[in-house]
């Protein structure tokens, strides 16, 4: 019997080096996936993968039991690859100066705050009843198409579509919730 990638990663934890393997072997596709259709470079995009699977190793005791693995993992990506996505942006663009000034349009972005609504986002994530969640850790996380979503779940695709819906739908109430008792 296949153990889950939370299976692996608390024995990966506990100091089992086969299971640090299986993790990557898993993990690395569609980490590929996610890096080379957002950044659009083989490089780029494998460096994503390799920093995540750095990142997981130096947080790796930060891993909760009863959390789920790939939304933790998949979070971290994308913050790399929106930070290589600066990095290039910043390659390309000098800041426009005028009599010694900057343009006052751009503002660096926040990273405290973009730390905070990744945590809204998982949050809003781990509320949603199973059915959901996977739904749309599949098709948001992991870019699945839904048709290969109901194949992998054994539902229709229809089934599928409402569950995600469902659950995108939830996630925006509870992040506006949230946001709306922060701002209180």
């Amino acid at each position: 019997m296949q153990r889950t990638d939370e299976a692996l990663m608390l024995a990966y934890v506990g100091g089992d080096a086969s299971a640090h393997r299986e993790l990557f072997d898993r993990l690395t596709p569609p980490l590929r996936v996610v890096a080379r259709r957002h950044l659009r470079d083989e490089a780029e995009a494998e460096d994503v993968v390799q920093r995540t699977f750095l990142a997981l190793h130096r947080a790796r005791h930060d891993f909760r039991p009863n959390a789920r693995l790939r939304p933790w993992v998949f979070t971290i990506a994308m913050n790399l690859v929106r930070d290589a996505l600066r990095r290039r942006a910043r390659r390309r663009e000098r800041p426009l100066e005028l009599d010694g000034r900057t343009d006052p349009a751009r503002s660096p972005v926040d990273p405290v705050e973009t730390r905070q609504r990744v945590q809204l986002v998982h949050e809003a994530l781990e509320s949603l009843p199973a059915s959901q969640r996977r739904a749309i850790e599949l098709h948001w996380l992991e870019e699945q198409p839904f048709t290969e979503i109901a194949r992998i779940e054994g539902a229709s695709l229809s089934a599928v579509k409402v569950r995600a819906h469902r659950g995108y739908l939830r996630m925006k109430a509870f992040i506006e919730t949230q946001r709306d008792g922060r701002r209180s």
